[in-house]
């Protein structure tokens, strides 16, 4: 047994105090409380010392994780607790056991192996059936009726995002995490209500069975993947399967052009970093304006004039995200690229650079999302729909273009580039269609 197997040991046996949390109500925190300032400044040494320290706690001679991620425990259980509208227990006890448990999941395939696939779908799988597990035993406790789908959806997007973050984070982050996790899942059960049973677990198959081929084929990292498959669940479930269905055609057919004749693109100093692989920081930079879409459109309840804005936004906002991947990935490959602002000829992987094979692919991206938003989505007049999604694509990919050749590189990143792009093909689509429709 490693040391990290028994430290994720004691870390979930920590969380498994918040079981207590029905009987003891306002005192939920007190245990917490109690047990961080007792690794803060009462345990230097001694078994408790080796069984709790991380490498960081040996150089201080203090248990800064434990204490660190008590305190964000009771931070919760306070949140579970006030009086007019407070954390439900539930998401309160499914947080914890997420971490803790999960933690100890990842350690215990790490004992096996460190391939960081496996380690993070031990970890997620872990802290899934740990988040139910807690959800449920506290509904036993309090005698309510248990909403198998709200508590299989709250686990499963709790143990995404906490797995994301600590791919992202490091492991001292526990607490940051913890409280992100708790707050994230308090939105989403005020938000979702219920759901089919059916349609969830249709968006678990669906989303991370397309996650591990997407791994499994290089266009994504691990961190990616993970941001991919809780994007896919979430929209699933906030949208529906064809809200989904747009966003993975992007995935699927940009992480392919990020592949095609990828040797033929490094040599020209064009390729992407990471062998092509899209990290989270790509996937949140292209679908962020998507997500929000889909969230507001919950939000309203998908009617109203507003239901309407958010459908375009996303779409157009897709349709960006597509057309700026194909006509960057197809036009790298092409000489003579010129720059968008003077039209004079420039290197290949110059920022703002096009070419008029890489506009004709984008244009071919943009309209591609358009049909298949007009078929899938609830659009309204079907062909001007699809011209307005296509328009906003192709206002989206001439920002990026602009802003590439202005700013990107010195006031803003690649990323922040494809962030305003997407905005501004979602929100072009979106005031076009409140303006004709």
């Amino acid at each position: 047994m490693t040391d990290g197997f028994r430290r994720a040991g004691g870390f979930a046996a920590v969380a498994s105090l918040a079981l207590a949390a029905p009987a003891l109500g306002p005192s939920t925190a007190i245990p917490f409380a109690v047990i961080a300032l007792v690794a803060a400044v009462g345990i230097t040494d001694g078994p408790l010392f080796d069984l709790f320290a991380r490498p960081g706690d040996w150089e201080d001679g203090r248990l800064n994780g434990l204490a660190g991620f008590s305190l964000a425990a009771a931070a919760l259980a306070l949140l579970a607790t006030v009086p007019q509208t407070p954390l439900p227990v539930g998401i309160f006890v499914g947080t914890l056991f997420i971490l803790g448990f999960g933690n100890l999941g990842m350690e215990a395939v790490r004992t096996q192996t460190s391939e960081p696939f496996l380690t993070v779908a031990g970890f997620v799988a872990t802290g899934f059936l740990a988040g139910i597990g807690g959800q449920y035993l506290v509904d036993l406790q309090q005698a309510t009726p248990v909403a198998w789908s709200l508590i299989t959806f709250l686990a499963i997007v709790g143990a995404l995002i906490a797995a994301l973050l600590r791919e992202l984070l490091y492991e001292r982050d526990d607490p940051l995490v913890l409280l992100s996790v708790g707050l994230v899942l308090w939105l989403f059960a005020e938000l979702v209500g219920t759901m089919p049973p059916v349609e969830l677990v249709a968006a678990l198959v669906v989303t991370v069975v397309l996650g591990a081929i997407s791994y499994g084929l290089g266009t994504a990292s691990v961190s990616g993947m993970l941001t991919g498959v809780l994007l896919g669940v979430l929209m699933i479930v906030l949208g529906g399967f064809g809200w989904f269905a747009v966003l993975i055609a992007f995935f699927g057919i940009g992480g392919l052009s990020s592949k095609f004749r990828y040797g033929d693109k490094e040599q020209r100093g064009v390729a992407e970093d990471n062998d092509g692989a899209r990290g989270t920081g790509n996937v949140l930079a292209n679908a962020a304006v998507a997500l929000v879409a889909v969230l507001g459109f919950a939000i309203v309840d998908g009617t109203g004039p507003l239901a309407v804005a958010f459908l375009f936004a996303f779409s157009g906002s897709v349709a960006t995200a597509l057309g700026d991947t194909l006509s960057s990935e197809i036009g790298g490959l092409f000489d003579c690229p010129r720059l968008i602002t003077t039209l004079k000829r420039v290197e290949p992987g110059t920022d703002g650079a096009i070419t008029w094979q890489g506009e004709l692919a984008g244009l071919a991206g943009t309209g591609l999302t358009g049909l298949l938003s007009m078929v899938v989505l609830p659009l309204g007049a079907m062909w001007p729909a699809a011209g307005i999604v296509a328009f906003g694509g192709f206002v989206g990919m001439t920002v990026d273009s602009l802003l590439g050749a202005t700013l990107e590189g010195g006031r803003l990143g690649n990323q922040w580039v494809n962030f305003l792009a997407t905005l501004s093909g979602g929100l072009s689509s979106a005031g076009l269609a409140i303006w004709l429709l």
